[in-house]
């Protein structure tokens, strides 16, 4: 009798060790962190979080990082496509500035992946990007006929330039009510990509990204459209390096000028910027 009570005891500790490891909670467990960096990252990554941590001044309680978007969305991305210019726009043109914009977005989001899956609870291995309009001055400037994206003339913003309609943008709603939008929730927007004829540079951040028109038709067929993805960088909450760059790390897409493409560095950044916050989903 004592020697099955002894091992019933023993069962029991088990057990009891089992549900108090961490990870373990109402009978289910919970993702790992699954924190693994190169040797060589780890350095100039706690460094670069350090910088992140002193220098923004509400990081941790903003709450429309492009993160936020994707996941009120569920896995998905809506844009508005702001065209401050005179040029015109076939059907073909929009369709191809619909490809590249789809194709380079998709790169940030393939480095949230690995083996398969997402990286380190990241829900989504495929992150659809959905074009649902179109901003112009003036009507004539885009040379179709067809309604598959909403149209908006005559909303500008305070500087003249078009914008889409600020009842249907996340910018301007971050509660998620877009019961004044026309096509209502579905047809809301999270982002912009705001393009302006003779823009030199680029710039980003939650409401989307701008730079040239020019440039962006012009680079449509590169691989790469690195002012783009650099500004989308920042719409996900990765920083500038114009005065100082992490140790060892000499060239990397957030460092203006120095890369054309996402590098390992730039997607362990993000990465690294998702480990911050996930726990804000429950992740």
């Amino acid at each position: 009798m004592r020697r099955h009570l002894a091992r019933l005891i023993t069962v029991l500790a088990v057990l009891a060790a089992v549900f108090a490891t961490p990870g373990m909670a109402n009978g289910k467990a919970q993702a790992a962190d699954e924190w693994n960096p190169p040797a060589n990252l780890v350095q100039p990554l706690n460094e670069v979080w350090r910088h992140v941590e002193t220098t923004y001044p509400n990081l941790y309680g903003f709450r429309n990082y492009g993160w936020d978007q994707i996941m009120a969305n569920r896995g998905s991305v809506n844009y508005c496509v702001r065209w401050e210019s005179d040029a015109p726009v076939s059907a073909a043109l929009r369709d191809r500035i619909h490809a590249a914009l789809k194709k380079q977005f998709g790169k940030w989001m393939t480095a949230m992946t690995e083996n398969g899956k997402g990286h380190n609870a990241w829900p989504y291995t495929d992150v659809p990007v959905n074009i649902v309009g179109w901003a112009v001055k003036n009507r004539s400037t885009l040379q179709w006929t067809d309604n598959s994206v909403d149209i908006y003339t005559g909303n500008l913003d305070g500087g003249g330039a078009p914008q889409c309609a600020p009842d249907c943008g996340r910018f301007f709603h971050q509660d998620g009510n877009y019961s004044k939008c026309p096509g209502g929730a579905a047809r809301h927007y999270d982002q912009s990509l705001w393009l302006t004829k003779g823009f030199g540079g680029g710039a980003g951040g939650d409401w989307g990204q701008r730079m040239g028109q020019e440039y962006f038709t012009g680079a449509l067929n590169q691989e790469n459209i690195h002012i783009y993805l650099h500004e989308v960088g920042h719409t996900f909450g990765l920083d500038d390096f114009y005065d100082w760059s992490p140790t060892g790390q000499c060239c990397f897409l957030m460092k203006a000028g120095s890369a054309t493409q996402i590098t390992e560095f730039d997607k362990w950044m993000a990465r690294d910027f998702w480990r911050h916050l996930k726990n804000r989903y429950g992740l």
